[in-house]
């Protein structure tokens, strides 16, 4: 990196903190520090909000043509960053290196490129109507944003919040998680490379005690967006109200996959290892296997057979491997709820407590863990878990189905198998959830992400994800 870790990224510049509050940053794969940086104060937040503020009226002015040439500079230096991108990722959250390379940083080209599509052809200033020709429609850029992003997955949430922002002609105050900040330090660098006028784009360093409360509440924050817990969600909500800023939340998830007994082969496989993806930690994971009564024993034994392939290893290690959780307390959370699974009388298939053989003593690993026989009152299939962990229900009937995976506070992503197109379509149509993904077909391109309930409000991604950054203006007597 070119930058020192602890400096903040505030009206184009890197600047030190105001205060040294130093914290450490913890490789997961050895439990050893990797990085220093300091968390901002109150200062270092209104330093970086003022100089959003000052620079709003020019960039909101700005033509769709010139953002959209910053954005396609910002992603040629994101394809050239990708290496440094995916080693700070798997440093500082424990992603395997081949998985940050293949899955991680692509998430934000991906991104970039959507974003990139989707302003292109979308038009700021467009017509009411045959009924009304001289009244106009105008998409505006919201104001300046508090952007507040997690660790699990870095850049593809940065860059669903950062580049939308932009491209919708805001500014913006980014404070990535405090337990993965090297990627968003890599990414401020492709920033200032790519060339964002001062002030358009910062960077502070805090938690969500600190820099996190104060750009919820600060009066000159016009929109937050945030991606993380339901608990932090709320708590934003809480400290937004008072100035009735726009709030946007994606939150946590308790996904119900629901394998009918004609799903198409390997369902099961692939619902494990899509669970187990990213170490468990996605608020979009199947976490709930629903499983019809009738296949129900040979799932079990899919699962497990698909739990005990499944190789736990160091992030530095090439192939396929899970890697470490990102911290100690996410770790020691885990183990609590593999705990509450046995204790409740859930059977333990495969996995369990305690550390996988042959992994570094120091670092955060969990076993690949499969409970069957689970009931929805049970608190592994109440809590968002976000490990290696999957819970077994079986279900008699599709009604029974419905029900088990729409009792949950969440309603993210849901998940159907069925070889029946119609009973495929009249179940998702029942899920009450902002997804739901059907034969392990991945949503596509452009496609809004976000959910219902607790999972939170708005959408990222597409069209959907650009009109959380903009407002709408109605004006009459239009002329030309």
């Amino acid at each position: 990196m070119l930058h020192n870790a602890s400096n903040f990224y505030i009206n184009g510049e890197w600047v030190a903190p105001s205060i040294t509050q130093d914290t450490e940053v913890i490789n997961p794969s050895t439990g050893e520090v990797c990085a220093v940086i300091s968390l901002g104060s109150e200062e270092d937040t209104n330093s970086a909000v003022g100089a959003a503020k000052a620079t709003f009226d020019s960039w909101s002015q700005t033509d769709k043509a010139t953002r959209i040439s910053l954005v396609e500079r910002i992603l040629v230096e994101y394809k050239r960053r990708a290496d440094d991108m995916a080693l700070a990722i798997s440093t500082e959250m424990g992603a395997p290196i081949d998985k940050a390379k293949d899955a991680q940083v692509p998430a934000g080209t991906w991104h970039i490129e959507n974003s990139l599509r989707v302003a292109r052809a979308f038009e700021f200033s467009q017509m009411l109507g045959d009924h009304a020709p001289n009244d106009r429609i105008v998409y505006e850029a919201a104001g300046v944003c508090a952007l507040i992003t997690p660790w699990n997955w870095p850049m593809n949430q940065v860059t669903l919040k950062v580049i939308p922002a932009l491209l919708a002609g805001c500014t913006m105050v980014l404070k990535p998680s405090e337990i993965a900040p090297l990627s968003s330090v890599v990414f401020s660098e492709i920033m200032h490379a790519a060339g964002v006028p001062a002030g358009v784009y910062n960077m502070v360093h805090g938690d969500g005690d600190g820099v996190g409360t104060q750009l919820s509440r600060h009066p000159d924050i016009d929109v937050v967006s945030f991606t993380g817990s339901s608990r932090a969600g709320i708590a934003i909500s809480i400290n937004a109200a008072p100035t009735l800023k726009r709030v946007h939340l994606e939150l946590g998830g308790k996904g119900a996959n629901i394998v009918f007994a004609d799903a198409p082969e390997k369902s099961v496989k692939r619902g494990i290892i899509d669970c187990f993806g990213n170490s468990g930690q996605s608020c979009n994971a199947p976490s709930r296997m629903l499983v019809e009564r009738s296949i129900y024993d040979q799932a079990i034994e899919d699962a497990r057979n698909t739990a005990a392939m499944m190789k736990v290893g160091n992030a530095t290690q090439t192939g396929r491997i899970l890697g470490p959780v990102v911290s100690a307390q996410q770790y020691e959370k885990i183990q609590r709820l593999i705990k509450a699974g046995i204790d409740e009388g859930a059977r333990l298939v495969a996995g369990g407590l305690g550390h996988p053989e042959n992994v570094d003593p120091g670092g955060y690993y969990v076993k690949p863990t499969v409970f069957a026989d689970v009931n929805n009152d049970m608190t592994i299939a109440r809590e968002e878990i976000f490990g290696p962990v999957i819970c077994l229900i079986p279900f008699d009937t599709e009604e029974e189905a419905i029900a088990i995976a729409n009792d949950t506070v969440y309603g993210l992503t849901n998940y159907v198998q069925s070889t029946d197109d119609e009973k495929r379509v009249r179940v998702a149509r029942q899920l009450r959830s902002g997804m739901v993904q059907m034969n392990n077909q991945s949503l596509g391109a452009c496609s809004p992400f976000g959910g219902m309930k607790q999972s939170g409000n708005g959408r990222e991604g597409g069209i959907w994800g650009l009109q959380d950054f903009l407002e709408v203006k109605a004006v009459s007597g239009w002329a030309g």
